[in-house]
């Protein structure tokens, strides 16, 4: 959940690490660090506990050398601070680690007990007092020797003074990229800092390491097996990573949600065949007729959007379907069916919860499908197939186009689905005409910002909101509080309405505003029966939905019912984004969260 940035070369490798850490800080941002190798020979570092921005405010005129690597933190083990942020030193070496090291405690002691004092409270400290105690010649071999005394996850750079033109690399578990330039190279956890610089990247497999000078790199296993890479390009430029002008970024990527709906749609409905084509799927329609059940596994909003997805599935293809957290998924020894397709939903394709999943259904024979948004990333290099979002990249934690994106793509599964199986025609351009219409009508919706941003500023007031909805609207709901309490922290709790009478009226007052989503469809009078309830107990009630309602309504334009779920949720998006605004809270960088969770 941290980030890394690396660089060899000419340059001075300061500028390029500050802001390559800046444009990652929203994979962590506790603390901050760096360490260069001087042209004197000399190791110069500098860390600090809060953001790159003060931490490169403090640095010296003469802090610069030619090779560096730098870290943003997202604590684990030991408190955010200058000690336990990144690089850790010992002697000549210094490390800078994404991942968790489970036998930390372990190695600690050995080391403890050999004399070794250990600065921080961090499992990543290990490390650098392993590559250091190694008696091997080069950098790289010393990283093998530290590396297999290692259980747990991890993305490390390393710098040698005694070999002050090396960087060495290495991935398990965690994302480790190489970025490509002329006579200049560099590394990073994510390619948000390399943009600037390059475009030819090389992703980096599990149990990979690679040895990076300013002329190149060569990669291998870390039992010294030599491996090939093929660079590929990175489809991104450097201003899809700025601001341009909002506050925020989550502000930035509510707005770009129907540019990224049209991109999610871009050739892909079949207006021949009143269907969807997903050439990526690797799966024909004899095999999709096969599938006799669907599994979708995610975290987070990822899983939420897992949940519309199986609605979808089963709505529109006949499938029994359904959605379940992947970090639950593993550990309950689940059965793996040869007629079950297995989705597997992360935005940044690096979730290590997710990975770990995909990784135990392949070993077991499963075949599974990934929709994620990152190219080229581990998830995508993992599955059987699967769909890009192509939503572009998202910076702030809290996810709002790549969630949507994400439900789009899963219509567009199930519409495909649908029409090998028993969709008619007629519902397929039914479904198609819907699709299409979706980027207009979150425009609409997004027109209301005022109203909504007015209704946000006083419900931020309460401490606590319920969500309720009804089967569409039961994920919205889910991911209507998940987003109020990531950026607005007011503590919200997502229920199915129809379980209100089952204990959750019990909380029912004027403290308790509801949020309920009410779309236009079989369930509204069951919908506004609960409303009744809610109100008869001076319940204030905020609905979400197609009518208005009286009280707090918010209204969005109405679609085909399979797909009102995707543009319900967009009202809520921006509901939490000005609660969090009201609040003086730092919408983009929300407390104790970060963008990419890589540890379990």
């Amino acid at each position: 959940m941290c980030g890394i940035v690396a660089y060899v070369g000419p340059r001075d490798a300061v500028p390029v690490l500050t802001e390559g850490l800046t444009r990652l800080e929203y994979r962590g941002y506790d603390s901050a660090g760096l360490a260069v190798i001087a042209r004197s020979g000399e190791l110069k570092v500098r860390k600090a506990k809060g953001r790159v921005a003060e931490l490169a405010a403090g640095l010296p005129a003469r802090f610069k050398g030619r090779t560096g690597i730098g870290h943003t933190r997202w604590a684990t083990h030991g408190e955010p601070s200058d000690v336990n942020a990144h690089p850790h030193v010992s002697g000549p070496i210094a490390v800078v680690h994404n991942g968790i090291i489970e036998n930390a405690d372990e190695l600690r002691a050995k080391l403890e007990a050999d004399g070794v004092v250990l600065a921080s409270q961090t499992d990543s400290e290990v490390l650098a007092h392993l590559i250091a105690r190694s008696g091997a010649d080069e950098p790289e071999d010393a990283v093998r020797e530290a590396l297999s005394q290692v259980v747990g996850t991890y993305g490390i750079a390393v710098l040698d003074t005694r070999h002050p033109d090396v960087l060495v690399v290495a991935r398990n578990g965690s994302p480790v990229v190489l970025g490509i330039g002329e006579k200049e190279m560099f590394a990073a956890s994510d390619v948000a800092a390399l943009v600037r610089y390059t475009r030819q990247v090389v992703h980096l497999d599990d149990g990979e390491l690679a040895t990076v000078r300013a002329d190149g790199f060569r990669t291998s296993t870390l039992d010294a097996r030599t491996t090939s890479k093929k660079p590929s390009v990175i489809e991104t430029d450097e201003a899809a990573y700025d601001a341009e002008g909002y506050t925020h970024f989550m502000r930035k990527e509510i707005h770009e949600q129907p540019a990224a709906v049209e991109r999610a749609l871009g050739g892909r409905l079949d207006d021949r065949f009143h269907t969807a084509h997903l050439g990526g799927l690797n799966l024909d329609p004899r095999e999709a007729r096969a599938v006799r059940r669907v599994k979708i596994l995610g975290c987070g909003s990822a899983y939420y959007a897992g949940q519309v997805g199986a609605q979808l599935i089963e709505e529109l293809a006949r499938i029994p379907a359904d959605a379940e957290p992947a970090s639950e998924f593993r550990y309950r020894n689940p059965v793996v069916e040869p007629d079950t397709l297995y989705i597997a939903v992360s935005q940044s394709g690096e979730t290590y919860d997710t990975l770990v999943a995909v990784q135990e259904l392949r070993r077991k024979g499963g075949r599974v499908l990934g929709v994620v948004n990152a190219v080229g990333s581990a998830i995508a290099r993992e599955c059987d197939g699967g769909v890009y979002l192509h939503a572009g990249p998202e910076i702030a934690v809290a996810s709002t186009k790549a969630y949507t994106s994400t439900a789009v793509v899963f219509a567009l599964l199930a519409l495909h689905l649908g029409r090998i199986r028993d969709l008619s025609p007629a519902d397929g351009r039914r479904i198609a005409a819907g699709l299409r219409a979706l980027p207009g009508q979150i425009t609409e919706i997004l027109a209301q910002e005022d109203r909504i941003a007015a209704l946000a500023a006083d419900l931020a007031t309460y401490r606590s909101m319920l969500f309720i909805g009804r089967v569409r609207g039961w994920p919205v709901a889910r991911e209507g509080a998940q987003k109020l309490k990531e950026v607005s922290y007011v503590h919200a709790e997502a229920y199915p309405a129809s379980e209100l009478k089952h204990g959750p009226l019990a909380l029912v007052s004027p403290e308790l505003p509801t949020v309920a989503v009410v779309p236009d469809d079989e369930l509204r009078d069951k919908n506004l029966s609960t409303l009744g309830e809610i109100r008869a107990r001076k319940g204030r009630v905020v609905t979400v939905g197609h009518r208005d309602l009286g009280d707090d309504s918010l209204v969005v334009p109405k679609n085909e019912p399979e797909l009102d779920p995707i543009l319900l949720t967009i009202p809520l998006q921006v509901l939490a984004y000005h609660a969090a605004v009201a609040l003086g809270h730092d919408v983009d960088k929300p407390r104790n969260l970060a963008k990419s969770v890589t540890v379990e």
